[in-house]
């Protein structure tokens, strides 16, 4: 089972849907994508890419870590032990535009083009042992995830998880999309949300390896365009520079794993894939 491949697949049925919207208007804000940027041009200052040195092919040390512990995903039972006849979990989590993007409507069942929609009409997706569910919910920011004791990871395990028959000891799988709602301040400021994203991001990652204790894998997704918002609760530029936080997320696990463990990025902290998170790459880039 390919898990990032079926998430591209997923997300990238989605995308032409996205496209065909009828829009009025021009939009407020247009910058080159972080795939396109590269190190030719920058932004602000701050050079694109995926990953590190412009490019968007993930490091080779950090994807042989990531195929390692893709290949110790196995079905689960309830306890988290090996069996044959258990489950592989895989959730979302994060706020609406997640649950409207991973389950729409949320509860099920979900709309055929959603991800889950998608991936229950797929034929290649494991049907037998893995269990997709929709962990996301509405205006549940990054800031409502921060602690491993915060509720929503409570309404999850009592709302989503054990409905479809499954525990939190059975989750390996997490598609992470998050923001921080009603920003002011954007990048180059040293105080910028692009920065408190990262940072609340890399506490959450921290949280989801306490509440699921047998995760392997975390994808990432920035937030998708808001240049026709007309509200200030994520608008551009600030989604846009999601993008910039999530790349230092993942810059930050793969600079500590090279320095040997040590901490390199302080607004991300300890990212240790071995001790204290799972291991994390891109998602989809959504913007």
């Amino acid at each position: 089972m390919n898990v990032r491949a079926t998430l591209w697949r997923g997300f990238a049925c989605l995308l032409p849907l996205i496209g065909a919207a009828q829009l009025s208007g021009q939009p407020s804000f247009v910058a080159t994508p972080l795939t396109e940027l590269g190190l030719s041009q920058n932004y602000l200052g701050f050079s694109g890419g995926l990953y590190a040195d412009g490019s968007n092919t993930m490091p080779a040390d950090h994807a042989a870590a990531g195929q390692a512990r893709a290949a110790q995903i196995r079905p689960l039972d309830a306890s988290g032990a090996p069996s044959p006849d258990g489950k592989i979990v895989l959730i979302s989590v994060g706020m609406s535009h997640t649950t409207q993007e991973f389950c729409a409507p949320n509860p099920q069942p979900c709309n055929p083009w959603s991800f889950i929609g998608q991936a229950a009409a797929d034929s290649s997706v494991n049907h037998t042992s893995l269990l997709i569910v929709n962990g996301a919910q509405g205006g549940k920011p990054a800031e409502n995830w921060l602690l491993p004791t915060d509720p929503t990871y409570d309404y999850v395990r009592d709302v989503d998880l054990t409905p479809a028959g499954a525990t939190e000891a059975q989750v390996q799988i997490v598609w992470l999309k998050q923001a921080d709602p009603g920003p002011t301040q954007s990048l180059p400021s040293a105080s910028s949300d692009a920065y408190t994203l990262e940072t609340y991001e890399a506490d959450i990652l921290r949280a989801i390896r306490v509440r699921y204790p047998n995760v392997r894998l975390v994808f990432v997704s920035n937030r998708s365009y808001a240049g026709y918002a007309n509200t200030t609760l994520n608008p551009e530029p600030y989604a846009y520079e999601s993008g910039f936080a999530v790349k230092w997320l993942i810059q930050a696990q793969i600079d500590q794993m090279a320095n040997g463990g040590a901490i390199v990025d302080p607004r991300a902290g300890d990212l240790n894939y071995n001790t204290v998170a799972p291991w994390i790459a891109w998602a989809p880039y959504l913007w």
